[in-house]
């Protein structure tokens, strides 16, 4: 008889079946988590949460040697008026988060005529700052109407969609009236300067027209039409020509077009992986311009590091992946519109705006959602993610879950109020 011995276990043997367990667990506790009714609604709510938190903490920072030198000493000035709009901006967001799909349908004609107003009266009497007419001056204060039109036009291209939406495979119906219309209102942004506004609605425009369906030829059409256009702006104007062609290599003229675009660079690869810490950037004592505003990112990444640079993206990213949760699970094509046009809104500035301190783009001024200083550029956005977490609650399962967390709250708070009753 003979003795069969078997071979000894092979070191780490089981361990790959385990890990691959582990992480098909996880992965569907992950995926359990993504389904639930809510996720979308949270996932909007602490997303934009956090970057206004980070937006403060930063606009704190970068405009701490700006408001010193400019308002007597104090350090305190810009983050104090971010604040009050923060104050008033949060208000209108969960008004506009309660507002009734009928009221909101009901705007949406007075607001793209009311942005159409404002846009023709800054082309013709707005001021000029920086070389851009896109500021309008309403007794002391002063607005950027562009802005506010950002939120006006979608709304109102969203309103017209829904209406069309079973004659949408007629190019007809794709192009009248939300083409002319929004050309209209780019068109008098351009006037006033704005190149980078103009950008933004632009893509709004495109991204209107992909999500109910336009012909690639049209897209076509709009992208050979646009670079003529980018190329004859860029030859009557010799400040913007040199800004176009010096991102390719901003070190070329250190001292002149390249000194904001290099130093928001320096910034950038001064923070490495953690940052610099809170407060102590160095490129904000003077030799990064628009610190606080168009390049506020630089800034960030220069004090938080490639962490902090990754965070404030995968926030967008975050609250972009919600958004397209609400629209492809909506019936209501508005929602669906409205949601996709608010999202290349947001992100496509976002992304405009990072590829603008990383030198990938032109430097056109245009500021980080959320996070730049300006009100006229954070009350618009606050109302829009307003919208967006209203059109997340109104999800049929959302609102079943919401009704039947606050029916056990108040039989919870009934219990605790009345521990002798019986239910």
């Amino acid at each position: 008889m003979t003795l069969v011995v078997p071979p000894p276990p092979t070191v780490g043997a089981g361990v790959r079946p385990r890990a691959a367990r582990h992480g098909r667990a996880w992965l569907g506790a992950l995926r359990e988590a993504l389904d639930r009714p809510l996720t979308a609604y949270y996932l909007l709510l602490g997303a934009s949460a956090l970057l206004l938190t980070i937006g403060l903490i930063m606009v704190l920072s970068a405009s701490s040697v700006y408001s010193y030198r400019a308002h007597d000493g104090d350090s305190y000035a810009v983050v104090r008026r971010q604040l009050v709009w923060v104050l008033v901006g949060l208000p209108c967001a969960y008004a506009a988060s309660r507002l009734s799909m009928r009221w909101i349908r009901r705007l949406a004609y007075p607001a793209y005529l009311i942005s159409l107003a404002l846009l023709v009266l800054t082309a013709f009497i707005g001021v000029t700052i920086n070389g851009n007419q896109n500021w309008l001056a309403i007794g002391p204060a002063q607005i950027q109407p562009s802005e506010l039109a950002k939120l006006g036009l979608v709304i109102w291209a969203a309103h017209v969609y829904a209406n069309k939406d079973r004659r949408l495979d007629s190019l007809h119906a794709v192009m009248v009236p939300v083409v002319p219309g929004l050309l209209i209102a780019i068109g008098l942004v351009v006037v006033g300067q704005d190149l980078g506004t103009a950008l933004v609605l632009v893509a709004i425009l495109l991204g209107m027209l992909w999500v109910v369906g336009a012909p690639m030829r049209l897209f076509v059409l709009c992208f050979s039409i646009l670079g003529v256009a980018a190329m004859v702006m860029a030859s009557v104007s010799p400040e913007r020509l040199t800004r176009i062609t010096t991102f390719v290599d901003p070190f070329k003229d250190y001292h002149g077009a390249g000194w904001q675009p290099v130093h928001g660079l320096y910034a950038m690869s001064s923070g490495g992986v953690l940052g610099q810490g809170i407060g102590a950037s160095q490129q904000k004592w003077g030799d990064l311009p628009e610190a606080h505003t168009d390049f506020i990112f630089a800034v960030l990444g220069e004090e938080l590091g490639l962490a902090g640079t990754l965070l404030v993206v995968g926030l967008f990213l975050t609250i972009a992946f919600a958004a397209v949760r609400v629209a492809r699970r909506t019936a209501d094509p508005f929602v669906r519109y409205a949601t996709f046009g608010v999202i290349v809104w947001l992100v496509g500035q976002m992304i405009i705006n990072v590829g603008m301190v990383l030198a990938l783009l032109p430097v056109i001024g245009i500021g980080l959602p959320l996070v730049s200083y300006g009100g006229s550029a954070l009350l618009p956005s606050l109302v829009a993610l307003g919208l967006l977490v209203g059109f997340a609650r109104r999800e049929p399962e959302a609102a079943r879950a919401l009704a039947q967390r606050k029916q056990q709250r108040s039989a919870g708070l009934s219990a605790g109020r009345f521990p002798g009753r019986r239910s």
